[in-house]
């Protein structure tokens, strides 16, 4: 069976949160950027809803996301303004959602992916099949040579397991693993189990993830497992203006070709 999901969990178990805030400094009032003719916020949604994993929601500490999310038909919950990682708002949105405890998989998307498949999505809960696993991520295989070197492209360095899957022994922003062989670059979409994400967030920041400004590096130090999915390709971020001009044009392409199949079914 291809792990596109964990079969041990429903989709009522499992909520979609999507953290939001306007402050950004290079693109500022980013969620609300028009991709596709929709605010990128809204568009992340949708595509967070066509996943079929779970509810989605979106946590933010602005009125003006919160209304461009509830516009749309999707959910809105109000945050503080002061948390200092998405890691943390959507702890606290959990908490507004889902009182009880009924939530067991709390996934956690950024909001300025708004190219990402559907299926990329799903498949961050691959890893949650194993009952050891805290946390699962996604990574792909680095292609382009100049990736290898950056130090704004994250590399996984894990162990395999499994056809398409790793376990994480740590993250980094240098060149690693050393000799020949495969690297993978980081995806951060993060598929916690909720007790690991209570607990990721009651840590103090750790020395290394410090050091390699990485957040994910605080769960590894603290002896959490996290286990990585290996999927295609790496969903384009919008972190500039020319971030945004191209997903505005690859959401363009994607409607013409579904415009296209439309006519041919038709015709």
């Amino acid at each position: 069976m291809h792990p596109s999901t964990s079969p041990a969990l429903s989709s009522e178990r499992v909520l979609v949160l999507i953290p939001a805030r306007m402050a950004a400094s290079r693109l500022p009032g980013k969620p609300l950027a028009d991709v596709g003719g929709r605010p990128m916020i809204v568009e992340v949604a949708r595509r967070a809803a066509a996943a079929a994993i779970g509810q989605v929601a979106v946590a933010t500490d602005s009125e003006e996301i919160a209304a461009a999310v509830r516009g749309a038909g999707f959910t809105a919950v109000l945050t503080r303004a002061d948390h200092p990682s998405g890691s943390d708002r959507i702890f606290e949105a959990l908490g507004a959602l889902d009182p009880d405890g009924m939530v067991d998989v709390v996934v956690n998307v950024q909001g300025d992916l708004p190219t990402i498949a559907p299926d990329t999505i799903r498949r961050a809960l691959a890893p949650l099949a194993e009952p050891a696993v805290d946390i699962a991520t996604l990574c792909a295989q680095i292609v382009e040579a100049e990736e290898r070197t950056d130090p704004n492209v994250v590399k996984v360095v894990g162990s395999p397991l499994a056809n398409n899957l790793l376990r994480a022994l740590y993250f980094t922003r240098a060149t690693a693993p050393f000799g020949d062989g495969p690297l993978y670059h980081h995806i951060g979409l993060y598929a916690y189990r909720r007790p690991a994400l209570a607990r990721f967030v009651s840590l103090a920041p750790s020395v290394l993830e410090q050091r390699e400004k990485l957040e994910q590096l605080r769960a590894l130090e603290a002896g959490m497992r996290i286990d990585v999915a290996v999927v295609d390709a790496v969903p384009l971020g919008v972190d500039t203006q020319a971030h945004l001009d191209r997903a505005r044009a690859i959401l363009a392409q994607e409607t013409a070709e579904r415009n296209r199949r439309a006519e041919v079914r038709t015709s």
